[in-house]
C-alpha cells in the first residue's frame, strides 16, 4: 500500500494512492496514520479492507507528512562511505546514532525554513524506515520483520548550529521544518530489498546527489538489529537511515541553501519531495 496524508496544514486525512494514482479518503477506516496506527497489525488489517471503496479525492489537495507524528525520529550518521570521506571523517566500526526532534517533522512539499542567522543549511536524502512492530533485541535475520514500510527523508542540516555550538548533533538537525518525510509511506510488501534502492537529489535541478542503499556501511537489517540492542523501537519510530556522498557541506567550496533555491528529491517506489527553499520570518 501507498499511504498519506492529504489537505491544509493541521488538518490532514488519512489516504492510500490506487493503482491509478489517485487518493483515495481513508477516514472512514483509520483515524490517522502515527503510533499504533501504522503497526504491522493495523497495517495488514487496513490491507483487508475495502480500500478501492473508498472515495476518491478530487483535485491535487497539498500533502502533509504520511506520519501525524512521530515517537522518535531517529538517524544514523555517515553510513555511507563516500559520504563519510567527503566530511573528511572515518568510516564508522558501528553505527553512528543520533535524533532528530520530533517536532522537525514535516511535509513533502512545504518550504524548507531557513532559520534566523542560519548561514549553512544542508540537504541530505535518506531511507526512511518505519517502525511497526516493537523490536528489542531482535537478530538481524528477524529484523525486517519489525518494518512497517519506508519513506523518502530530507534529513535538513543546519552545520553551525550542529558543529559550532557545544552539545550533540541534535540542535543543527532539528530546525523547524528540517525532517521532511514523504510523499508516501509504502508498505514493505511493496519494496522487497530496501537495500536495492536509488537516491537522487537535485538543487536548483544540479544534481547533487545519486547513490544507490546498496551502499551503506550498515544495512537497514543490521540498523534495527543494532538499536534494538540499546532500546525498544516502537511503532511509529522513524529512522533515517543516512546519506551518500554530495551535501553541500562536502563540495569545493562547500555550498548552502538559499533562500529562492528549489531542492527536488526522489527514491525509486517512495515518490518525490520538490520544496522551495525560504527564509524563516
Amino acid at each position: 500500500m501507498k499511504l498519506v496524508r492529504f489537505g491544509p496544514e493541521g488538518q490532514e486525512k488519512p489516504g492510500y494512492v490506487d493503482a491509478a494514482g489517485r487518493i483515495r479518503d481513508l477516514s472512514a477506516l483509520s483515524a490517522d496514520f502515527a503510533g499504533d496506527s501504522v503497526s504491522c497489525a493495523a497495517l495488514e488489517a487496513l490491507r483487508r479492507a475495502e480500500l478501492e471503496a473508498a472515495p476518491v479525492v478530487s483535485g491535487r489537495p497539498r500533502l502533509g507528512a504520511p506520519l501525524a507524528f512521530v515517537p522518535n525520529f531517529y538517524c544514523i550518521g555517515l553510513n555511507y562511505a563516500l559520504h563519510a570521506a567527503e566530511t573528511g571523517a572515518p568510516a564508522p566500526t558501528e553505527p553512528l546514532l543520533f535524533s532528530k526532534a520530533s517536532s522537525s517533522l514535516s511535509g513533502p512539499q512545504d518550504p524548507i525554513l531557513l532559520p534566523r542567522g542560519a548561514q549553512t543549511t544542508d540537504w541530505e536524502v535518506e531511507l526512511g524506515v518505519v517502525i511497526g512492530r516493537r523490536a528489542r533485541t531482535v537478530s538481524e535475520a528477524e529484523a525486517l520483520d519489525h518494518v512497517a514500510g519506508y519513506c523518502a527523508v530530507n534529513d535538513l542540516s543546519e552545520r553551525d548550529f550542529q558543529f559550532n555550538h557545544g552539545g550533540q548533533w541534535i540542535k543543527g538537525k532539528s530546525c523547524r521544518g528540517f525532517g521532511k518525510i514523504g510523499p508516501m509511506l509504502v508498505t514493505k510488501d511493496e519494496i522487497p530489498d530496501p537495500q536495492a534502492l536509488g537516491l537522487r537529489l537535485w538543487v536548483n535541478d544540479v544534481l547533487r546527489q545519486n547513490s544507490t542503499t546498496s551502499d551503506m556501511i550498515f544495512p537497514v537489517a543490521k540498523i534495527i538489529s543494532y538499536m534494538s540492542r540499546y532500546m525498544d523501537l516502537l511503532p511509529g519510530d522513524i529512522i533515517a537511515t543516512g546519506t551518500p556522498s554530495g551535501v553541500g557541506i562536502g563540495l569545493s567550496p562547500p555550498q548552502y541553501l538559499r533562500a529562492g533555491d528549489r531542492v527536488r528529491l526522489e527514491i525509486d517506489g517512495l515518490g518525490q519531495q520538490d520544496c522551495p527553499v525560504i527564509a524563516e520570518i
